[in-house]
């Protein structure tokens, strides 16, 4: 038999379904990149060069892409026996059974090793090894293995075109490729499914997808016989060894970032594929800042930082050059106000008559502008609720992977709520879904804060509408007033943290609210701006509403998406301080980043304590000085000086000059080598920090700091004092 059929006739019988999957697959990828370059629209110019670099390169990520996603079937070409051989099928197969379940438990160790992934994100890893599992119990050349080939077939098939469906959704709404955002998915099934379902006729689409698999099938299904005229386990090994050597050699040559090469972000996007795509981000959630990005030594990059948090208000209590610790002090006596502190979800700058809006979906906050002190130039710190909230908290810039509410060894950081707690406040975190999702629970449950969330709502309590992120932003309040009144009551002040949950996907609030149509953004803006006025108003009919300051900002904006890297227009968010018996109303027009919200509040009360945060009390700054972070989970942004400077992986940069408006950038030749020692310093000290549990709150951050008096403030303090109340 082996002289009539050689091993290479054998082999080529053999592996025909893995070139079928290869053309399926290509075919598949390059309709998907088609269509999103469609939904792309004016962003991507249709010229030959970006034409060609999208599909080009794209091809390439593609054949990439195909060396994993053709594991499955090159497992099941080669470990279906021919025949039956000599060993029971039985005993055979419970052989097999044991050493592949032997071999998944070392590839989950391998994970957890190497990114410190847990099941809850690696239970992905385990369905090869389910698909393979029952591969020994039949024969490939009977009817049943003929059949057995075309199920395992189909169900790859559906699986791409679900995938390449899911790309589409992805990309419409947050205009990328699969990223850091699909892996977290990942574990938050039951929040992602929910909104998916609530925002998507799901099981239609899901019918329409089956009816696709199916009809590509009966048109492809030739090139699926199951053919084998002899070929052997060790023959059939050779090819699975030389898909292993390639899957090793693209892991070693070939890496996410290598398509960003044009100025356009969308082209880079195009170029991309998203199966690759996803697991390059899931390589990223665990950035080490120092194995992949510039670093400067250790000695200088404190210095550097040292010096740039130097401010009038602020002593360094040691001479340890590695020690942030400063004593910042204002002309006492503390003001020990309530604070209220909303972090809207999403709530872009760009939705503001203020900020030239003309839907009108924001009346509320924009008659507040008048009556606050109101932040012009604000830049979040990223594209993620998780980073709003890090920011608030923490005064921190944004560290490259996780944000820390999610890492490792996050309790019991220096936080804004210690501030307060010292202080005799209570401090809460009010959420109105559950607080387990990006673990925001356990993050301010183990940094000060009372966690407050979705099943603290008394079940007598009347729910207005709900759906799976939370009750309605007006329930919401009403469980923050309760907390409010509760501690009133007690005799504390309260600081509270809020977070929102109505501005987001599927965009549903109470019928009646307002004129614009449920599920549609402009309707989620405009409620979310009716139940923080409907908020505002019943507050002030409580006996703390005079002395009580409302902090109002975004978490993010809505879309990340732009030409560039980092598109500054993309993290422009508003900052509303509102307190009419204690904050006169201005117009503040400096940049500010997110992190400088907490120590500016606190100066507004005349706080004095002890500070490790990163973030400026910006009316104690001198001019010039301002700065800002914005930043993706992997890029890292530094904004001063009208330059924007983004530190990447692979220890490389990029430094434009921005355009505000549209977030596009113009590389700047020469580079300005000071801003970029300045950012890598940022980010690397802070990074380090955390890595080496230097962010933890300390016993003796609670000592008293004695206020300056009157006569040794200096006159840049006094002249910020005076402007500003």
């Amino acid at each position: 038999m082996s002289r009539t059929y050689p091993p290479s006739s054998t082999l080529r019988q053999r592996f025909r379904p893995l070139l079928w999957l290869g053309i399926v697959f290509l075919a598949i990828a390059f309709v998907t990149r088609v269509v999103l370059l469609v939904m792309s629209g004016a962003e991507v110019p249709h010229t030959p060069g970006n034409l060609l670099y999208a599909f080009g390169v794209g091809l390439g990520y593609d054949l990439i892409t195909f060396i994993y996603v053709a594991w499955p079937m090159v497992l099941f070409l080669w470990l279906v026996p021919t025949r039956t051989g000599r060993m029971h099928g039985l005993r055979r197969w419970l052989l097999c059974a044991a050493a592949l379940v032997l071999t998944c438990a070392l590839c989950l160790v391998v994970l957890h090793l190497m990114y410190h992934a847990t099941l809850r994100t690696t239970w992905p890893a385990i369905l090869p090894f389910l698909f393979v599992l029952p591969l020994t119990a039949f024969t490939y050349t009977s009817r049943a293995g003929q059949w057995v080939l075309y199920g395992f077939a189909l169900l790859l098939l559906y699986g791409l075109l679900f995938v390449a469906a899911s790309e589409l959704v992805f990309w419409n709404e947050f205009s990328v490729r699969f990223n850091f955002i699909a892996v977290d998915y990942l574990v938050y099934t039951t929040e992602v499914i929910g909104n998916i379902r609530e925002s998507y006729p799901i099981d239609r689409w899901l019918a329409l997808l089956v009816v696709g698999a199916l009809v590509l099938f009966a048109i492809s299904r030739r090139g699926l016989r199951a053919r084998d005229d002899g070929s052997r386990f060790w023959q059939r090994g050779k090819v699975a060894l030389l898909w292993l050597v390639l899957t090793i050699i693209s892991v070693a040559a070939v890496n996410g970032g290598m398509k960003d090469r044009t100025g356009n972000n969308y082209v880079n996007e195009l170029a991309g594929n998203g199966i690759y795509q996803f697991f390059n981000a899931f390589r990223s959630s665990h950035l080490d800042y120092a194995k992949f990005y510039r670093t400067l030594p250790e000695d200088e990059a404190f210095r550097r930082v040292r010096e740039m948090l130097k401010t009038p208000d602020a002593t360094y209590v040691s001479d340890d050059p590695r020690d942030l610790t400063r004593a910042i002090r204002h002309a006492g006596p503390e003001r020990h106000l309530n604070v209220v502190l909303i972090s809207v979800e999403s709530l872009s700058g760009d939705y503001l008559a203020t900020f030239g809006n003309k839907e009108g979906i924001t009346p509320y906050l924009d008659s507040l502008v008048g009556q606050s002190m109101f932040f012009d130039n604000l830049y979040a710190n990223g594209t993620r609720t998780v980073r709003g909230l890090e920011a608030l908290s923490l005064s921190v810039p944004p560290t490259p992977g996780d944000s820390l509410l999610k890492e490792k060894h996050n309790e019991n950081l220096f936080s804004l709520a210690d501030i307060f707690n010292d202080r005799g406040y209570q401090s809460d975190f009010v959420y109105g879904g559950y607080g387990e999702f990006d673990n925001m629970n356990q993050f301010f449950g183990s940094n000060g804060y009372r966690t407050v969330d979705r099943r603290d709502i008394p079940k007598s309590a009347t729910i207005h509408s709900e759906n799976v992120w939370g009750v309605a932003d007006e329930d919401m309040y009403t469980l923050a007033l309760g907390q409010m009144d509760q501690i009133h009551a007690a005799g504390k002040p309260f600081f509270l943290h809020i977070m929102t949950t109505s501005n987001h996907r599927p965009y549903t609030f109470p019928e009646g609210r307002v004129k614009q149509a449920e599920h549609t953004r402009a309707g989620a803006v405009a409620y979310t701006d009716w139940s923080i006025g409907d908020f505002i108003k019943r507050a002030r009919a409580k006996p703390y509403f005079n002395d009580t300051v409302f902090v109002i900002t975004a978490d993010h904006c809505a879309s990340s998406a732009g030409k560039t890297s980092v598109p500054v227009n993309r993290y422009h968010i508003p900052l509303w301080i509102y307190a009419p018996a204690h904050i006169k109303p201005q117009r503040v027009e400096r940049l500010t980043s997110q992190i400088d919200i907490a120590p500016t509040l606190l100066g507004l009360l005349d706080f004095s304590y002890r500070s490790r945060f990163f973030g400026y009390d910006v009316f104690q700054l001198e001019p010039g000085r301002e700065r800002a972070f914005p930043a993706t989970y992997e890029k890292l942004g530094y904004l001063h000086n009208d330059v924007l400077t983004v530190l990447e992986p692979g220890r490389k940069l990029e430094q434009m000059k921005p355009d505000y408006v549209t977030g596009d950038g113009a590389a700047i030749t020469p580079q300005n080598e000071e801003q970029i020692a300045q950012t890598i310093a940022y980010y690397q000290v802070a990074s380090d920090l955390f890595k080496r549990g230097k962010l933890v709150r300390r016993p003796d951050d609670a000592l008293p700091v004695q206020p300056l008096t009157p006569p040794t403030v200096t006159a840049p303090a006094a002249a910020a004092s005076s402007g500003r109340r």
